[in-house]
């Protein structure tokens, strides 16, 4: 049985794509994975499953779109993973709520920032399937626009590192 993170795309940002997280965790348990935790209302989930990432992608979005009437956009990563995106972090002295990892679902280069708009102040640098962007007055002020993480998904460090944490508490508690 592996450990899986899943995050969706869009999920209650904003007013729109409403769904509680106790649905989430419904529509996992209902889907077969087992010991599903969600972590605050932005769509995080850590599920164990049998299967492979690909299927668990799979199945969520089939199970999301019947729900929400559309496709949700999820990315689904092992816990290393997430702990090589934690570990690579560019900006350890930053704030974590000021360092936003975006989730890209493939290798990213330096033509994904083409088309970047705006940058004033905020520091935006590649991993190898994310993007980090420091803003160091906010998010709320910036106006930097990155054309190419519109079909990503974004997380401050904050968040991956408790995601982090939460997939290795599994390990250390079996």
């Amino acid at each position: 049985m592996a450990t899986h993170i899943a995050l969706l795309r869009a999920v209650n940002v904003g007013g729109t794509g409403k769904l509680p997280m106790a649905e989430l965790k419904a529509m996992c348990v209902t889907a077969g994975f087992e010991n599903v935790q969600t972590y605050i209302a932005s769509g995080n989930v850590i599920l164990d499953s049998e299967h492979d990432r690909a299927t668990v992608k799979s199945t969520l979005e089939t199970d999301l779109e019947a729900y929400a009437g559309k496709p949700v956009g999820i990315f689904v990563l092992s816990p290393e993973a997430m702990d090589e995106i934690r570990d690579a972090n560019p900006f350890p002295e930053a704030p974590g709520n000021r360092v936003m990892v975006t989730f890209m679902g493939g290798p990213v280069s330096a033509e994904t920032l083409d088309g970047v708009k705006n940058q004033a102040s905020e520091d935006i640098r590649l991993g190898s399937s994310v993007l980090y962007t420091y803003y160091p007055d906010g998010m709320r002020q910036s106006k930097l626009i990155i054309p190419a993480a519109k079909t990503g998904t974004a997380r401050n460090m904050n968040t991956v590192t408790k995601l982090a944490e939460m997939a290795a508490a599994r390990h250390i508690n079996n």
